[in-house]
């Protein structure tokens, strides 16, 4: 009894540190809020230097310029200058397993693959975890809003868009089961690893992958037809909306000629609502993409050339090479260690600037642009009247890693805590060691 007792003793006192280091959601407010004077960047490739923006009831209600525009000061409860910060709509991550892999060493605690090769039945949304400590890190560099992707098999499932300030994942969804996500076969087989690169050769399975894949569109787009499937199966359920338009399939590929056979499979197939995610080479097929309105999701700035003869910078130039051909493109943060790395999405954006992007542009590629590919551009990515105050203030440029400081932030019109175990440590040693 004694054993049992000091047992779940030690449960009790590890789950109340539990739920101490765990940041409790903001809570609703009816209060009118101004945040005033700070310079906004709207995200649509506007600025305005010295702003005024109102919110009220989770939405934003007034955005203009405080030096051309009477405010009246009397119809807000609670108003905070911020001269010298800036304002900007929440950075979203697409494609990401945040809220899904918490500590990679561990298996215990990776919840984004299932087993088998065809699973769009699959819902990333129900395994989102809201009191990863992950998150927390992450929002606190102005990423408040992501699409939890899973991964795997062929079809690794279908995504959904969240905010990171629920209790739960019925708090937390911005848009249920967005888009189902194809992993397209390779065109070329590598080995090695980023450290000692090995050998590059044409996939002698590359067609027969393909023709797979076909066959299972094949199916599914023959049982979409029917109205009621004699005998139903989930997977085959789980696509019907995307032959109907309503869902987006998101295709992961890098390469040219895997993207020349995406395109051709989106017109065999009559898909609505088709990105590609990676885009490596996608700019080399800008005049198609544009023509069959293909947005990309960028793969990871930060990212070595995949060819020996490739630019070395390329990586760096992919965004501004992707504007100059008017090609929708957002960024995004997937490979190795990508839940804790997705911190860094804004800093992408910044090294494309850095590498000849405009900023305002950067800023619409972690905002903006993201939203209108995701489909969610009527409530986020901009600051826009009409659209949810899911935004922050940073004391310095958010895309630069040394002067990103976000002081204040908002989910939905909440404030929320801008706190984790990491900041929280820093203080603690600080003061240990007397850091000024």
């Amino acid at each position: 009894m004694t054993y049992i007792f000091r047992t779940l003793t030690v449960i009790v006192l590890l789950f109340s540190i539990q739920l101490k280091a765990q940041e409790i959601p903001g809570e609703k407010t009816n209060k009118k809020i101004l945040l005033l004077n700070g310079t906004a960047h709207i995200g649509n490739g506007t600025v305005i230097k010295r702003s005024a923006i109102g919110i009220h009831n989770g939405k934003i209600i007034l955005v203009k310029d405080a030096l051309t525009t009477t405010i009246n000061k009397a119809d807000y409860d609670t108003i905070i200058d911020i001269k010298d910060q800036y304002v900007y709509p929440s950075f979203i991550a697409p494609n990401t397993t945040l809220g899904l892999n918490e500590i990679e060493a561990v298996r215990a605690s990776r919840d984004q693959q299932e087993s088998g090769s065809f699973n769009p039945n699959v819902r990333a949304l129900i395994a989102f975890n809201t009191d990863s400590e992950v998150t927390t890190t992450v929002r606190t560099n102005g990423i408040l809003v992501g699409q939890i992707t899973p991964r795997g098999g062929r079809i690794s499932g279908t995504s959904s868009i969240v905010h990171f300030d629920g209790w739960n994942w019925e708090d937390a969804v911005y848009k249920k089961d967005d888009g189902i996500h194809l992993n397209w076969p390779k065109a070329i087989e590598t080995t090695g690893w980023w450290a000692e690169p090995g050998t590059s050769t044409k996939s002698k399975k590359y067609t027969e992958k393909v023709l797979e894949t076909e066959q299972f569109f094949d199916l599914a787009q023959a049982y979409s037809k029917q109205k009621e499937a004699p005998q139903k199966d989930l997977r085959l359920e789980a696509m019907r909306d995307l032959f109907a338009g309503s869902k987006t399939l998101y295709v992961h590929a890098s390469l040219y000629r895997e993207i020349n056979d995406i395109i051709n499979f989106k017109r065999k197939y009559k898909i609505e609502k088709l990105v590609i995610i990676g885009g490596y080479d996608a700019f080399q097929l800008a005049k198609r993409l544009n023509e069959n309105k293909i947005a990309i999701i960028l793969q990871r700035v930060h990212s070595l050339p995949k060819r020996p003869e490739d630019d070395v910078y390329l990586p760096y130039k992919l965004p501004k090479i992707l504007s100059d051909k008017k090609v929708l493109f957002c960024i995004e943060n997937s490979g190795g260690m990508e839940a804790m790395g997705t911190r860094n999405l804004p800093f992408y954006a910044g090294t494309a600037v850095a590498y000849g992007l405009e900023y305002e542009k950067a800023v619409a590629a972690v905002t903006l642009n993201t939203a209108k590919i995701l489909g969610i551009d009527n409530v986020l990515g901009s600051l826009e009247e009409g659209k949810d105050a899911t935004l922050f203030v940073s004391s310095g440029d958010a895309l630069d890693m040394k002067t990103n400081n976000v002081t204040l932030a908002f989910v939905q019109g909440r404030f929320i805590v801008l706190d984790n175990h990491q900041s929280r440590n820093y203080k603690k040693y600080k003061g240990k060691y007397k850091l000024d």
